[in-house]
């Protein structure tokens, strides 16, 4: 703590607050947004069941109520912790399991609510703070920058953490990427700490057992790892750091970071195998059917998330008003990474910037030639996140010592728009409904304002393509009258007497004209969006309905 009194006391004082601020955000209204159907598939990890369970005893033409989806959204009595272990090795190996390890032994203690699985996240989320804080002081804390830097860097990275929109998503998401910043911040930290240390023992012609400190790394990268299989780039990031700072020599450095990372990927070798068997399951397997997900031009794209780092009022990327915003954070984070690459020794810029591009790369590339990016990419953009937000609290701080007044106000001026912008964010978030990065159920509040305000409605729905997550995702926003008729194979359904209003989820014109046809009746289309849409069978007093027994 030496540098503590080079921190000026109103800093101090901000950072306090503004840290109180984004916690208190971080556990407020966790339930009040769309639970979409990828934290749905995220609960079915955690139950223990795979889609294809799921899909037998659901989709298979019975009346049910929503309390029957419960059973594979969350802990229960039927499977245990092994159960969620091999769900995922069986059907969603892409997923590692060490989030779902935690998710289950906390939801078999907090229970299976949106609250309390989405709490966690949140919880999660606390880390972050002293991680950014340890990664800024062995990243700073060095010679030739700003005497004292290193603190008041940190302070302020942390509070670009506390009210960074961005970070608010994904710490009331119930999935593994807010685990996973804390162990890129984690394995990116002790990583440069044992770099520190060789270089400083190296000078005093010591070598002693740094066996620890290379050890953590290798222990981070591993659990960085078993969180989400994209720490693999962040991983080559290190590693092409490691060997720009070694001047492409194979220095005792460069050794021993290879054999460490050799020791965090032999560590993650028994899920590798899996991985790679279950790519080649689906190459044979019949069921080639995924996720649909919309590809949004790229520089568009990238341009609004850069943004939504610091301001998100869940703009759309046609509104104007990102065309007004975007430029001007995008001149901030131009600038403050040229900045960064002006001032600080190169050990210190090239580990920001191979951060925010080596992890990126293999995401941008694929998509240029595909002429635009998928949105369900988006959070794999989270180490790029960082790295900005570190350049960018850098050139804060570090404008605090400007020996010109009129500088300091200029620069006192941005962090205070740069606060107000994410405070502003916050307040906003925290009273909506949804969200941008709920998708595909983005309009699934308005869908379960149209059917619940029926009487007796009964939803009919087969399990192609995102059907079955769309279901899901719905059944936390409609009553307890809303019945569900669930087919599977587009089969013809079997329609009971007694509802007065019948809904069809997403189906496909074959399928809905044959319905008609069956039933005698009219489809009107009541929602629809880019994603889905949603019709009613018009009522025909003339025809009494048939049961039609499915094929």
């Amino acid at each position: 703590m030496r540098h503590l009194k080079s921190t000026p006391s109103w800093l101090r004082f901000l950072i306090i607050f503004l840290l109180v601020m984004g916690i208190l955000f971080r556990f407020f209204n966790l339930d009040s947004k769309v639970y979409w159907q990828d934290e749905t598939y995220a609960s079915l990890r955690i139950s223990g069941y795979t889609v294809n369970e799921a899909k037998q005893q659901l989709f298979n033409n019975r009346v049910i109520g929503g309390e029957s989806f419960t059973q594979f959204q969350g802990a229960n009595s039927e499977k245990s912790l092994n159960d969620t272990i091999m769900s995922l090795a069986k059907q969603d190996a892409y997923h590692p399991p060490l989030y779902y390890i935690i998710a289950r032994l906390w939801m078999e203690i907090f229970g299976n609510s949106v609250t309390a699985i989405r709490s966690l996240s949140a919880c999660i989320s606390l880390l972050v703070f002293p991680c950014v804080y340890w990664l800024c002081r062995e990243l700073f804390d060095v010679p030739l920058l700003v005497p004292g830097v290193a603190m008041p860097a940190a302070g302020v990275a942390i509070a670009l953490m506390a009210i960074s929109p961005i970070h608010l998503v994904y710490a009331q998401e119930a999935q593994e990427y807010i685990l996973w910043l804390v162990t890129i911040l984690l394995s990116s930290a002790s990583l440069l700490r044992a770099m520190r240390l060789e270089d400083e023992l190296a000078k005093e012609r010591q070598r002693p057992d740094l066996f620890a400190i290379w050890s953590i790394y290798a222990v981070t990268l591993a659990i960085s790892l078993y969180t989400f299989l994209w720490s693999a780039f962040v991983a080559v990031a290190h590693g092409i750091y490691v060997t720009i700072a070694a001047k492409f020599q194979l220095t005792e450095t460069v050794r021993t970071y290879l054999m460490a990372s050799l020791v965090g990927f032999l560590a993650f070798m028994p899920w590798i195998i899996i991985v790679i068997g279950d790519f080649f399951q689906f190459l044979i397997s019949a069921d080639k059917t995924t996720t649909q997900s919309s590809l949004i031009p790229i520089f568009p794209f990238l341009l609004m998330q850069l943004s939504r780092i610091f301001f998100d009022i869940d703009i759309s990327s046609d509104n104007s008003l990102g065309y007004l915003i975007t430029p001007i954070f995008l001149i901030l984070v131009g600038y403050s990474i040229y900045f960064i690459c002006l001032t600080t020794n190169y050990k210190v810029w090239f580990f920001i910037i191979t951060l925010i591009v080596v992890p990126a790369l293999p995401l941008i590339l694929p998509d240029l030639i595909a002429g635009g990016i998928r949105s369900s990419t988006e959070p794999y953009f989270i180490p790029s996140y960082l790295g900005i937000q570190v350049a960018v609290a850098y050139l804060l701080a570090t404008q605090l010592y400007n020996r010109s007044v009129s500088h300091r106000g200029f620069w006192h001026i941005i962090m205070a728009l740069v606060i107000i912008c994410g405070l502003i964010s916050y307040k906003v978030s925290s009273q909506a409904e949804t969200w941008w990065n709920k998708g595909i159920n983005y309009g699934n509040p308005q869908v379960a304002q149209i059917i619940n305000q029926t009487t007796r409605p009964l939803l009919i729905s087969d399990a192609l393509g995102n059907n079955y997550g769309n279901v899901f995702s719905l059944s936390y926003f409609l009553e307890p009258q809303v019945r569900f008729l669930l087919v599977n194979n587009q089969k013809i359904p079997k329609i009971p007497d007694g509802f007065t209003d019948v809904f069809l989820l997403n189906p496909s014109d074959t399928w809905r004209e044959i319905i008609e046809k069956q039933y005698k009746l009219k489809t009107n289309i009541v929602y629809s969006d880019n994603y889905y849409s949603v019709w009613k069978l018009a009522k025909n007093r003339n025809f009494r309905r048939r049961n039609i027994p499915a094929k």
